[in-house]
């Protein structure tokens, strides 16, 4: 059963859903940098380089092309639970520094479901009602619809 996670509904983005692969695998492509560019941003836009330190402080960034557009994505981990929960935000870089333009903290929460499967909740908290409304008009759901549904294939792939 998912902690209750104390969701605001003015500035928190959220959904569940369930993936047809063992959460230690979802884990693993979320946690090493070989398989994020396999389903981190929706296709066709591509992941061209990531770098992970992966602990409470250590960094997660990410660049994108995005049609044709490279966008740098820095990062660092605020929380670490292993095969269970990963909080990552662009608030601050590496170093606790704090960011110019702050977009969101993440929330990732893996649980165990049934036949192997595991539940995904994906969370996306921003400091304020604009940021959330513009983070919903650019489409989250979609966005971040079609890059669980990634996930679960490629790694359904990994599984063999």
């Amino acid at each position: 059963m998912m902690p209750d996670l104390d969701l605001d509904p003015d500035t928190d983005l959220s959904f569940t859903r369930t993936l047809a692969a063992p959460r230690r695998l979802i884990w693993e492509c979320w946690t090493d940098p070989r398989h994020i560019p396999q389903f981190f941003v929706p296709a066709p836009h591509r992941v061209t380089a990531v770098d992970i330190d992966l602990r409470v402080g250590g960094r997660f960034n990410t660049t994108f092309d995005v049609d044709g557009n490279v966008m740098d994505n820095k990062g660092v981990y605020l929380e670490v639970v292993p095969t269970e929960k990963l909080v990552f935000t662009d608030a601050y870089t590496e170093g606790w520094k704090p960011a110019s333009d702050p977009f969101m903290t993440a929330i990732l929460l893996l649980e165990d479901a049934p036949g192997g499967s595991t539940a995904y909740t994906a969370i996306a908290r921003h400091r304020n009602r604009e940021t959330r409304k513009a983070h919903a008009d650019m489409g989250f759901f979609d966005g971040w619809g079609t890059v669980a549904t990634q996930l679960e294939t490629y790694a359904r792939s990994l599984m063999g």
